[in-house]
């Protein structure tokens, strides 16, 4: 097997090569091809991330794709082609296995028009795929969410459904009719797969129409019933797609795969949630997400053997588990790692990130004095989650007896855990108003008033007509820029501040934890007033009714101490003393009850994760949440029909397009089920952030490599795109002409023709009057069938290949010009009638097309038909 044949140049500026397996040989299929599969056959798709120069390290990915109707021994041998490439190219690689239908979210995702399922095989000597060519009639059944697919059905009304969208291609004409019940995302996805058909196979020069509605579209439902029939019978519905949900996904379990003697042992080490240090570099080991996917992971150190038998391996294991041969195998190496694999562990340290000196905070506290930065780069400012440096306007209402009341502002910073509050804080970036809205949750707030701040967060969004981005925070997790609002100054009580307006005294003695080191990341929480809540690395303040004391511990900064100084003025109105860890007077331990044991140990530093950033698409139309990860995101991926979320691990953002606004309230609940059934036990009270179309923060924009702030205003709805195609500008008659022609074309005696071509041809004789008639709609009164024109102007259907054909004066020695309207004058001969034919030639058409090509010639040039 010579893998190296056709290898291609990784430094070239295309990220995407495929090969066709043809005779166990890989074969480049041509790049205006991509997207387009033979069932019959393997492939092997290669890409090449563009950011692979700039950043090392980053894996090459390398896919086997296995057609449904592939022979068993090219569906087996993935493991040899992609081990053999994977060499010949070198570098980090990651090796999937794919099979048709069933593809993996990497694969779909480079193919953004679409995948073809194209029917049969393809020969060596036929191009894979023909452009500019017009005689051609097929239908394609289009389905899927984000990146939709394209299957070659039968050509039948028998093949069409209520909900899906179905493109019939008549070559110079392409019609796409959408079902009844489709959405209108689909039907957006749709069309823009059959513009991309269009411009890629046609040159853009084929007219595509649309039919919506058959009602309103006549013209086109009789172009469609002259190729298919009369549609007999209501449509059927659609086969419900099968998708795993995510608390499937989130089923996940890890193999020790191992060879004792000639035995291959398979030990199951552990379930969810995993840990990076199970993987040990001298083993192998295969993790079962709920058999959504099957994932090989090979050490550094483990043997060549163990690597060359990864595929044979896994699919070992799908069979003895008794999960379909379609399920998703993907193999990697230690250090290669794809960003779905990292994400089912709890957390992940790569190489390259071992330094773990510095954390979030301490890049804020690198460019706070560049705040500018955060406006002009926003990728700078998705990784710090800072929108801007908090200097905006903020205004803040405390959620009372299911009403919003405004904050005195000298007391904003004072918060209880037991209420629920809106914080409101606008701001400007490249000149326009922007706003935030957080809905802030203190832990021991009730379920009514919880759901009171979400309904008040409406009514303020409605007053703002839709322009605020809405963060959901939960007490004790509140993001950068929340706490940079306070300057500091944020102050958690448990429901019972001295300014409660609810009537509670206060207690004798509080204990409050002072965490941060600037003004940027400082919050301080009351906790329980005992001595085992205290910590050596923080800084404590004790107040009690005559003496507050501020305690240092032994592990606590500088600039922890500084802050908790200018903190204790807003909480502590007694003289302060300040007590060091070790040396506290008996009254301070007897106001917490006593000595008691707390955390002395040194705190471990930040630990920071190697993880990257993963756009999903979510649906639910058939029940439980589905979510479709999109890889190799971009703004292009974002459609006003969609309802997106961004996994930026620190934060959840959930995107709504401008069409997708009815699922506004479920897009949080969305959020928090993502978060309860991640496989890496992820903390529900991570902040979500609901983000809508046109208003989206730079903290969210800075995820994306590109971004156009002007692509909505100049993006066509698909409203837009069907009202500005050209529309049936042809007439029934030329299109009728069309089809008679195409089915001449696929005549034995024309070079194109295929081995059922009589046998079409027979049956296109033989069609009866009932499947072509297209007979009385209601609304639009009995319509006449293709054929009945008048003796003035006739056209070419297909009924004029039966025994109605044109009177033989107007056909015979007569020049392409003047030939009725809509004859082929390469095959005048067929517009005859039956016995004209017979009584001209002295054979039956049949027989005549059965001649071999030259004879075929010759008595048509002898009888006046040339």
């Amino acid at each position: 097997m010579d893998t190296r044949r056709g290898l291609p140049d990784i430094e070239s500026h295309r990220d995407l090569h495929i090969w066709i397996i043809e005779n166990l040989q890989m074969v480049p299929v041509p790049e205006p091809a991509y997207g387009n599969f033979f069932e019959k056959h393997c492939y092997v798709v290669l890409h090449v991330p563009q950011s692979l120069k700039a950043t090392p390290g980053v894996p090459k990915d390398l896919h086997y794709w296995v057609g449904k109707m592939a022979a068993p021994g090219a569906q087996g041998a993935p493991g040899s082609f992609l081990q053999h490439l994977k060499e010949a190219l070198g570098g980090a690689t990651v090796q999937h296995r794919e099979v048709q239908g069933h593809e993996s979210a990497c694969f779909r995702s480079y193919f953004r028009s679409g995948i073809i399922y194209r029917k049969g095989g393809l020969a060596s000597a036929l191009k894979h795929v023909e452009t500019n060519v017009y005689n051609i009639q097929r239908l394609l059944r289009i389905r899927g969410g984000k990146h939709v697919s394209a299957t070659e059905v039968e050509l039948s009304w028998h093949s069409f459904n209520n909900s899906d969208v179905f493109l019939l291609d008549l070559g110079r004409m392409m019609i796409q009719w959408n079902g009844p019940k489709a959405s209108a995302a689909r039907k957006a996805r749709g069309l823009f797969l059959t513009h991309s058909l269009r411009d890629r196979e046609r040159g853009g020069r084929a007219q595509v129409s649309v039919v919506d509605d058959e009602a309103e579209a006549t013209d086109l439902m009789e172009i469609m019933e002259a190729v298919l029939g009369r549609r007999v019978g209501s449509l059927h519905a659609a086969m419900p797609s099968k998708r795993m949900n995510q608390l499937q996904k989130a089923n996940v379990h890890l193999y020790q795969v191992c060879q004792k003697s000639k035995d291959l042992v398979v030990q199951e080490l552990s379930t969810c949630p995993l840990t990076q240090d199970l993987l040990q570099e001298e083993n192998c080991y295969i993790l079962d997400q709920g058999g959504f996917k099957i994932y090989v992971w090979q050490g550094r150190r483990a043997s060549l053997q163990e690597r060359g038998a990864a595929f044979r391996r896994a699919l070992n294991f799908i069979q003895a588990k008794g999960y379909p041969s379609y399920t998703s195998v993907e193999v990697m190496d230690d250090g290669a790692e794809s960003a779905g694999f990292k994400q089912l562990f709890r957390s992940w340290s790569g190489q390259q990130r071992k330094n773990k000196n510095l954390s979030g905070m301490g890049k804020l506290l690198q460019v706070k004095l560049d705040v500018g930065k955060l406006h002009s780069q926003p990728e700078l400012a998705a990784q710090l989650r800072m929108v801007d440096d908090a200097s905006g306007s903020v205004q803040i209402w405390c959620i009372q007896d299911s009403h919003r009341q405004p904050v005195d502002p000298k007391r904003h910073g004072q918060l209880c855990a037991d209420s629920c509050y809106l914080v409101l804080y606008t701001y400007r970036r490249m000149g326009f108003v922007q706003h935030v809205l957080y809905l802030w949750q203190g832990l021991q707030a009730t379920a009514h008033e919880i759901s009171a701040l979400r309904g008040n967060a409406e009514e303020l969004d409605l007053w703002y007509r839709g322009a605020l981005v809405q963060e959901h925070v939960t007490m004790g997790s509140e993001p950068p820029h929340f706490l940079a609002i306070f300057q500091g100054q944020l102050v958690i009580f448990q429901g019972h501040p001295r300014h409660s307006r609810k009537g509670q005294p206060a207690p004798a003695v509080s204990l409050f934890h002072i965490q941060g080191t600037d003004s940027y990341n400082t919050r301080t929480m009351e906790v329980p007033a005992r001595a085992s809540a205290l910590n050596s690395s923080d800084v404590f303040l004790l107040v009690t009714a005559n003496l507050c004391y501020l305690w240092f511990g032994k592990g606590c900064s500088g600039d922890q101490r500084e802050m908790a100084r200018t903190v204790v003025t807003i909480i502590c109105r007694e003289d302060m003393e300040i007590v060091l860890e070790g040396q506290e007077p008996p009254n301070f331990w007897e106001a917490l009850g006593g000595r008691a044991p707390y955390r002395s140990n040194k705190r471990p530093p930040e630990d920071v994760c190697d993880f990257q950033p993963r756009l999903f698409e979510c649906s639910c139309q058939a029940g439980p949440l589905v979510l479709t990860e999109v890889v190799f995101f971009s703004q292009e991926d974002l459609d006003k029909y969609d309802v997106m979320l961004l996994d930026a691990w620190q934060e959840i953002f959930l995107w709504l397009g401008a069409a997708a606004s009815e699922w506004k309230q479920e897009a949080v609940a969305w959020g928090q089920e993502y978060l309860k059934t991640h496989p890496a036990g992820r903390s529900l009270a991570t902040p979500i952030v609901l983000v809508k179309q046109g208003h989206e923060p730079p903290t969210f924009i800075g995820w994306f490599c590109t971004w156009d702030p002007y692509k909505w205003s100049n993006t066509q709805s698909y409203e837009e795109v069907v009202a500005g195609d050209p529309g049936a500008v042809s007439t029934i008659s030329e299109i009728t002409a069309e089809i008679v022609n195409f089915r001449l074309s696929r005549w034995p005696g024309n070079d194109r023709a295929g081995p059922l071509a009589l046998r079409a041809l027979k049956s296109s004789e033989d069609i009866s009057e009932s499947e072509l008639e297209l007979g009385p709609r209601a609304g639009t009164g009995s319509r006449s069938t293709v054929s009945s024109a008048s003796s003035s102007s006739y056209q070419s259907s297909p009924q004029s290949l039966g025994s109605g054909g044109l009177p033989r004066e107007q056909l015979r020695h007569q020049a392409a010009e003047d030939l009725p309207e809509g004859v082929d004058p390469a095959h005048k001969e067929a517009y005859l009638s039956d016995s004209d034919f017979q009584d001209i030639f002295g054979k039956s058409k049949e027989e005549f097309y059965s001649m071999a090509k030259w004879r075929q010639q010759q008595e048509k040039q002898q009888l006046g038909f040339f």
